[in-house]
């Protein structure tokens, strides 16, 4: 991954989940916050609600490939939290790809832009 680091104290999350905006669907969810560093910080998560140990896994593998194919399209110097849900066991990683390209990239980018960076002048 280019400009991302891996997300992994509880912390970050948990800031995450309470300052940052989401945006979801039916087959994730996904957590946005600016974090003010040169590089991305991403975190993935699969509850046992997903499934078992494989599915969880197969999850997780997804959201990573579909993470990496769009990576270069996505803004520079946030967090995000990449929530699994059920549904994502049940489909093709090509499905997932597209659905990110389409929909995952055009969602977190109007998310950050939507954060104020400070006061702006008149």
């Amino acid at each position: 991954m280019l400009y991302t680091e891996i997300m992994n104290d509880n912390k970050d999350f948990l800031t995450l989940y309470k300052k940052g905006k989401y945006s979801a669907s039916k087959y994730s969810v996904i957590y946005v916050r600016p974090n003010g560093r040169p590089y991305n910080r991403l975190g993935i998560t699969a509850g046992k609600k997903v499934g078992n140990a494989v599915c969880r896994n197969r999850a997780k593998r997804l959201i990573r490939l579909a993470y990496r194919e769009a990576e270069a399209e996505l803004p520079v110097g946030m967090d995000i939290v990449i929530v699994a849900r059920s549904l994502i066991c049940n489909i093709k990683s090509t499905e997932y790809c597209n659905y990110m390209e389409k929909y995952g990239v055009s969602d977190i980018n109007r998310m950050f832009r939507s954060f104020s960076f400070g006061k702006q002048r008149s």
